[in-house]
């Protein structure tokens, strides 16, 4: 009986101990719907860190993978995490210096004023202005690193690269929100020659819902010209922010008509995310332009398209 209740006493500790590290092992992680991949681990409690991620970071656009560069990576819209295990624990995850790694001088903007600026030594430019408002407000050095450029002018825009991200100006949003940090997180995956494969949204790892945020609707014609008396196909195509298939969409179609009448035709799109509309006409002018207006909706969202054929002979 001794023998038996020790052996018994015996297996609960081992049972005990084999429980525990399967709980210490537990990883947090995140599913981002908008982009269809998972941030975890590590990755994912530096980007939990900053109450502004999002804002800077953007939303991640590949899973967490071994780089071209040997590095253990994930990269955002904004940005790329690097994972460093030589460094202390709250340090091992860096921003890599995208900034740094992509810039290329167009030539110096003659933007002056010692008044609005702030000067640094370590690298020779200033930062001024609005960018110097956003820079300070949202984390400065730390967050950006030093300026390595003044103002220059890069795609149609106004723009200060910094060693760890690029400021643009857009003076077309709002007054406090036309200061914004550049996607270069997909620029440098290209430069880099990553695997385009990687892009591709996945499943949730946690079991999470995949949401869909947004719809995008296109529609086309079969022929895009037609006799006067004739049939014609539309088809639509609903997809997520993904560019995945969006089934059971329902979608209505208003066909308008040269002499003004219009023709509406309701539709729901298949497991593939593809609707077709079936025209029938007869005795349309020649030269004249048919074209229809497409809106479809899902789950709360909804999204409209046109298109158009023209009546040749």
């Amino acid at each position: 009986m001794l023998r038996r209740s020790f052996a018994f006493i015996v297996a609960i500790c081992l049972l005990s101990v084999s429980w525990g590290p399967v709980r210490a092992q537990t990883q947090e992680s995140k599913y981002f719907s908008e982009t269809g991949h998972n941030v975890k681990g590590e990755f994912f409690k530096f980007y939990s860190a900053n109450p502004n991620a999002t804002f800077l970071y953007g939303y991640p656009i590949t899973e967490e993978f071994t780089g071209k560069d040997g590095k253990t990576v994930q990269y955002f819209q904004r940005a790329r995490f690097e994972y460093q295990s030589g460094q202390p624990e709250g340090q091992r995850v860096q921003l890599t210096l995208l900034g740094q790694l992509t810039y290329v001088s167009t030539g110096p903007l003659n933007v002056t004023n010692s008044f609005a600026c702030r000067a640094y030594a370590e690298t020779g430019f200033s930062v001024c202005f609005a960018f110097l408002e956003f820079f300070d407000q949202y984390g400065g050095v730390g967050q950006f690193g030093y300026p390595i450029s003044g103002f220059e002018y890069h795609e149609n825009k106004i723009v200060q690269y910094f060693e760890k991200a690029r400021l643009e100006w857009q003076p077309w949003m709002a007054e406090g929100q036309r200061v914004v940090v550049s996607d270069l997180g997909r620029i440098y995956f290209d430069k880099l020659g990553e695997d385009p494969g990687l892009l591709a949204p996945v499943k949730p790892i946690d079991n999470s819902p995949q949401v869909t945020t947004n719809l995008q609707v296109r529609a086309f014609a079969w022929k895009a010209v037609t006799l006067a008396t004739d049939t014609q196909l539309i088809f639509v195509i609903v997809q997520d922010q993904n560019l995945q298939p969006v089934a059971n969409s329902g979608c209505t179609a208003i066909v308008h008509w040269p002499d003004g009448r219009t023709e509406s035709t309701n539709i729901t799109t298949n497991s593939n995310g593809v609707g077709i509309i079936s025209l029938s006409f007869t005795n349309q002018p020649y030269g004249s332009l048919i074209y229809t207006d497409v809106t479809c909706s899902s789950n709360g969202l909804s999204a409209t398209t046109t298109t158009s054929f023209r009546i040749w002979y």
